[in-house]
């Protein structure tokens, strides 16, 4: 990655508690305008990290670098920080809430009102802006709080699993205000254990296991380094031949097809052969790209 673009860097990061170690030796980058996906399964150590990134806690060993420089509370000004377990005042109006939260960071009540106007429209929540909190649906709470994190205009947006508790409307209606956000040239940590999600809306991702990197850089070269050694497959018959561990690692059914994975050094045309030679009728067989969860089971497993 260009270093004049990079806004987040850790060297070598490692934290423990105890005698559990929750992140080990951990290096990544995130980049301005680009959306990094830091994805691993719960207790993998993403969200120790964040707390490192945003000072909550400090590493005990290695460094963290934003905007090429220390953390420190002038840095971290520039961070807008929606965590996993989230929290609003439930007896507050909602504009208080948000003006709250502005001057927190240091926005003052004029530029702060032009700003909860703009947001409450843009997450169709204008209507509620003297509601307190109790009024709000769990899908509205979600919204509001991503609201708080934008009013001070961050350069680093780190979300937490914000899809948690989202409609499948709203989810794709957030997924479009990330994408808004990105094209401002911000940059955006998305922190899930969604692989499916995160492979719609990541450029960069660290997949990370147990506290330790499994696998990180661009999701385009990640999934093309592991080349189209994946079959989606339909057929009546065959099962001989997709049983051949010799040919093919492994068989996953879906509802109407199967998804197959061939052998290490296997063709793809061999499969097929194999298959018309068996009788099998065939009516899809499509290269396509192992899936970002395929790529992580398969890392884990290894």
């Amino acid at each position: 990655m260009s270093e004049s673009k990079v806004t987040l860097k850790a060297e070598g990061v490692t934290k423990s508690f105890g005698d559990f170690t929750a992140v080990n030796d951990l290096s990544f980058e995130a980049e301005a305008g680009r959306i990094f996906g830091f994805l691993g399964p719960n207790g993998a150590g993403k969200t120790t990290t964040i707390r490192m990134v945003v000072g909550i806690t400090v590493p005990d060993e290695g460094r963290v670098e934003l905007f090429g420089r220390r953390i420190s509370p002038g840095v971290q000004d520039r961070i807008g920080y929606l965590p996993e377990e989230r929290g609003l005042y439930k007896k507050m109006k909602v504009a208080d809430q948000l003006r709250y939260f502005a001057a927190l960071k240091g926005v003052n009540r004029k530029e702060a009102d032009k700003r909860i106007d703009f947001w409450l429209d843009r997450m169709n929540l204008a209507e509620w802006k003297e509601k307190k909190t109790t009024d709000l649906s769990k899908g509205m709470s979600q919204k509001l709080q991503f609201i708080t994190t934008m009013l001070h205009d961050p350069d680093l947006l780190i979300l937490d699993e914000p899809f948690s508790g989202l409609d499948p409307i709203n989810v794709e209606f957030m997924k479009e205000v990330i994408a808004d956000t990105k094209s401002q040239d911000k940059t955006i940590i998305f922190s899930t254990h969604m692989m499916d999600t995160a492979e719609k809306l990541c450029d960069d991702i660290l997949l990370i296991n147990k506290s330790r990197k499994v696998v990180g850089g661009s999701l385009r070269e990640i999934k093309e380094s592991y080349g189209k050694n994946v079959v989606a497959l339909r057929c009546v018959g065959g099962d001989e031949v997709l049983g051949d561990e010799e040919l093919v690692s492994g068989v996953i059914d879906h509802a109407d097809e199967q998804e197959v994975f061939l052998a290490k050094g296997k063709d793809p045309q061999e499969l097929l052969h194999k298959l018309i030679g068996s009788g099998a009728r065939i009516t899809r067989f499509e290269m396509i790209e192992p899936s970002l969860n395929d790529i992580f089971i398969d890392k884990v497993k290894g």
